[in-house]
């Protein structure tokens, strides 16, 4: 089994200098002494006009095109929490997650499979070359190993034709946890919940340490003779 690890570093490149932009957003925002937090409630306001049916639709499909899924777990909860209550805004992302990461499998797997190709190898990703056997171990790596991108880790599942129901078994044990931690999270912080953002960030902590010792193992045993 091919490991799925990038040739070239243009996407990280990418990614640091998306993040020098937005640091240099806030830091014009501090100096310019702009209201955090009526900026942040109107723009709540906004996302929660659009409906659920909306964000959570855009949810659903918007990652599999490239668009951060990060970015709805941040604010899921802090737009609907108050309208549905927590547990079952949790349940409505936990559910558009899903049906997004079997869209993308279904992307990469069958019509968009030759442009989806080119243009992972084009960000520097091999596609991996996997055993039935190996199958399994494969979906791991991707959900365990940092840097690699929730849609790439769904599109690379797909073109090395992983079977479904195992792909779908292990991202949910996997990913669910995961998302769960974020989407609170993301309340915590954007409500100003310490001791919920600090609990939080202490699953969240222990799920990625757990993340870590999971990919040590498959590595030392792909290097086993």
């Amino acid at each position: 089994m091919v490991a799925p690890t990038p040739r070239k570093p243009r996407l990280s490149l990418v990614k640091a200098g998306l993040g020098l932009l937005g640091l240099l957003l806030v830091a014009g925002v501090v100096v310019r002494g702009w209201d955090w937090r009526g900026m942040i409630d109107s723009g709540l306001e906004h996302l929660r006009a659009a409906g659920p049916v909306t964000f959570f639709g855009a949810m659903a499909i918007l990652p599999a095109a490239g668009f951060p899924m990060a970015a709805f777990l941040f604010v899921a909860v802090p737009l609907f929490g108050p309208v549905f209550g927590t547990t079952t805004t949790v349940l409505l992302a936990l559910g558009a997650a899903t049906v997004n990461f079997c869209l993308a499998y279904a992307m990469a797997r069958r019509g968009l499979r030759p442009l989806l190709k080119a243009l992972l190898e084009r960000l520097g990703y091999r596609v991996p070359l996997v055993e039935d056997g190996d199958a399994t171990d494969l979906v791991i790596l991707l959900r365990v190993t940092p840097g690699v991108p929730y849609v790439v880790q769904n599109y690379l599942a797909g073109l090395a034709e992983v079977p479904f129901g195992r792909y779908v078994l292990v991202s949910v044990v996997i990913g669910w946890p995961l998302i769960a931690v974020y989407l609170l999270f993301g309340d915590a912080i954007l409500h100003g919940k310490g001791q919920l953002a600090w609990l939080a960030g202490s699953g969240l902590a222990a799920l990625l340490t757990l993340a870590h010792l999971v990919r040590r193992h498959y590595e030392k045993r792909r290097l086993k003779p």
